[in-house]
């Protein structure tokens, strides 16, 4: 492979990471208002089923979230194995952390 191939995939990896960052980003963002809603909720008096089904898509977003990071980095180590800081090891313990 050529320098210039080289470098324009390395232009293409960061171009997708940066993407997929923005993308976990954005979805915690939307959890943190989701969890401001269930503590402005609970502080209201709201009803128990209401909460708790608020509660339940905070989890769902920021277990989605979590599963994000770790596939991202699982990709960037199948792509380029000398760049990944994470071993496999370390990537399975932190896959099934959020299981």
């Amino acid at each position: 492979m050529t320098d210039s191939v080289q470098v324009q995939d390395a232009v293409e990896r960061e171009a997708e990471l940066a993407a997929q960052q923005r993308k976990i980003v954005n979805r915690l963002r939307r959890a943190q208002g989701q969890l401001a809603a269930v503590v402005t909720a609970v502080d209201s008096g709201a009803d128990c089923r209401d909460v708790v089904i608020q509660l339940a898509a905070v989890s769902k977003a920021l277990d989605r979230a979590g599963y994000a990071i770790v596939a991202t980095a699982m990709r960037n180590c199948i792509v380029d194995p000398e760049s990944e800081s994470l071993t496999q090891e370390e990537l399975e313990k932190l896959f099934l952390t959020l299981a």
